[in-house]
């Protein structure tokens, strides 16, 4: 690529992650000039408010930039360099929906995990497949840089439909964020970590993680966490849904002290105990709806009256904008800098098949990842992650085949669900609920 300055299109424009996301663009502005930005969301209204907000905080902090938002995909998508991807096909009320529905019929209902996964899976297909084929068709070789949840589910489908694209790579920012919150715990710089990792998105475990001299870091972080919980680097920003996240690393670890375990394994782990603490008449969608999602629209309103960013604090989870900007510029520079990326696995972890999609430390450059193998890993985990692959793939083929049968499976095989009656009853109340944005399943 070898620019000098960039275009980048953020789709998903008007998320409540996007205002922390430009101001990353403005702190490594000098890291990764832009030439042109373009924010593009089919909800224009929702939209309209971030944008707003960007044209002030642009004017203040990085007055060349040429920016625009829009709903027009050949403004969004044409002489593109990267596309930064962050979509949510049905927004926060079929989130609620994907989290109540399960619930109520007795089983975990959560945004990418088990039944709620499933359904948000399900959508997401669709709209990332479109993406794809809109950025292809203007722009060949821009890199497609994605966010979009549930993105294991995601990651295979988008492999399964475009096996020969190698400019499309799936990244999560909750390693990142764990990495950021280790660091908080050992009062280190996680910049200097070196992590290995493996597993699936939102299912993995880093087995080592090494400092700048090479010492091994994950037997102090262990005694730390068993000694004294677990919060997140951002903790004074959180709700507490994911306070209680982030506490139950230590009962994890208690149980299975091999590794540091990704949060969301305690969904998988302690599927009855997780769903009895969760109330199905406010989920963790209300507490956003009310919460984030109330605070970040008002503040930008705020600023966009008042014709300044300086008197609100609009950005919230700097991991998740700065963790894009940086592998951007990887991408662009050529850095070689390592991040945890979504991967066929093609021998990565020796005793899984080459094409389970897995979450592996990779050393990132101009011609994409190069990641690290970890070899073979033990039968617990390999267990656990066949079963979980193996309920994502069935999804994914429900989704292209149109197959009731598989889509079933898929969710006979989650550990959030198991029974296979209560696994039929969740999906033909999902079908329901999702008849405007899936396909017919027979």
């Amino acid at each position: 690529m070898m620019k000098n300055t960039f275009n980048i299109v953020l789709v998903g424009g008007g998320s409540t992650w996007t205002p922390g996301l430009l101001k990353a663009l403005c702190k490594l502005k000098a890291r990764l000039p832009l030439k042109k930005l373009v924010m593009f969301d089919v909800n224009e209204e929702r939209q309209a408010v971030i944008g707003e907000y960007a044209k002030v905080l642009f004017k203040e902090e990085y007055p060349e930039l040429d920016f625009t938002y829009t709903a027009d995909k050949e403004i969004a998508f044409t002489d593109m360099d990267f596309i930064f991807c962050q979509m949510r096909t049905g927004g926060y009320a079929m989130r609620e929906k994907d989290e109540k529905i399960p619930l109520s019929l007795g089983v975990i209902g959560q945004e990418t995990c088990g039944a709620g996964g499933f359904a948000y899976g399900m959508r997401s297909i669709r709209d990332m497949i479109q993406l794809v084929e809109d950025v292809r068709a203007r722009s060949p070789q821009a890199w497609i840089l994605n966010y979009t949840n549930p993105a294991a589910i995601v990651a295979d489908a988008l492999n399964q439909r475009f096996p020969d694209d190698d400019r499309i790579l799936n990244i999560c920012d909750q390693p990142v964020n764990l990495l950021r919150s280790y660091g908080r715990l050992l009062g280190r710089n996680p910049e200097n970590f070196e992590p290995v990792y493996f597993g699936l998105n939102h299912f993995g475990w880093f087995t080592h993680l090494y400092d700048e001299n090479g010492v091994d870091l994950v037997p102090e972080l262990k005694a730390i966490i068993s000694n004294n919980g677990f919060k997140p680097a951002d903790a004074e920003q959180r709700d507490q849904s994911w306070l209680d996240t982030y506490a139950a690393v230590a009962d994890m670890l208690n149980d299975f002290p091999d590794y540091l375990p990704n949060t969301y394994l305690q969904y998988y782990l302690y599927p009855e105990y997780k769903f009895s603490k969760l109330d199905p008449n406010f989920t963790r969608a209300n507490e956003v709806i009310n919460g984030r999602e109330k605070r970040v629209f008002e503040e930008c309103r705020t600023a966009v009256a008042e014709g300044t960013t300086k008197n609100v604090k609009v950005v919230h989870n700097d991991a998740h904008g700065d963790m894009i900007v940086e592998l951007a510029e990887a991408i662009a520079f050529n850095l070689k800098k390592k991040f945890i990326v979504m991967l066929e696995n093609n021998g990565l972890v020796e005793n899984l098949d080459d094409d389970v999609m897995v979450e592996v430390t990779a050393e990132v450059g101009i011609n994409g990842p190069r990641p690290y193998g970890v070899g073979k890993i033990p039968t617990f985990y390999k267990g656990l992650i066949e079963q979980q692959f193996a309920y994502e793939r069935l999804t994914v083929e429900a989704w292209f085949e149109g197959s009731y049968t598989k889509a079933l499976q898929a969710l006979t095989l989650n550990r959030t669900i198991i029974d296979a009656k209560k696994a039929r009853k969740v999906l033909d109340a999902l079908i329901e609920a999702n008849k405007e944005y899936w396909p017919e399943l027979r």
